[in-house]
């Protein structure tokens, strides 16, 4: 490796892919039980577009999945992948660490 090259960084891969506010909050209410899309949206109080965005990014790289709960209308729930349950232990040691060092 190059010294003046980026370090190989598997936390800065996983950040890529799951590490903004929106992801996080939209796995976190997942993991609490809420998978429709408007309670989603409440609970992170994110944009509608935004939400629909990191569902769809959240969906591609299979951290979560979709599945249908209604023909007419048409509509989907959110689920945990197995990835995204491997995400569970992380979310409750950045909650407690918030706890302890970013709470006002």
């Amino acid at each position: 490796m190059r010294p003046d090259a980026p370090r190989i960084c598997a936390i800065a891969d996983a950040l890529d892919l799951v590490g903004d506010r929106y992801s996080l909050l939209i796995i976190r209410e997942l993991d609490f039980g809420v998978t429709r899309f408007s309670d989603i949206r409440h609970n992170v109080g994110a944009p509608r577009e935004t939400v629909a965005n990191r569902l769809r990014k959240l969906e591609e790289i299979g951290v979560i999945a979709r599945r249908q709960y209604s023909e007419h209308p048409p509509r989907d729930e959110y689920l945990l992948t197995e990835a995204g349950k491997a995400l569970r232990p992380i979310l409750r040691q950045l909650r407690l660490w918030g706890e302890q060092y970013a709470s006002r």
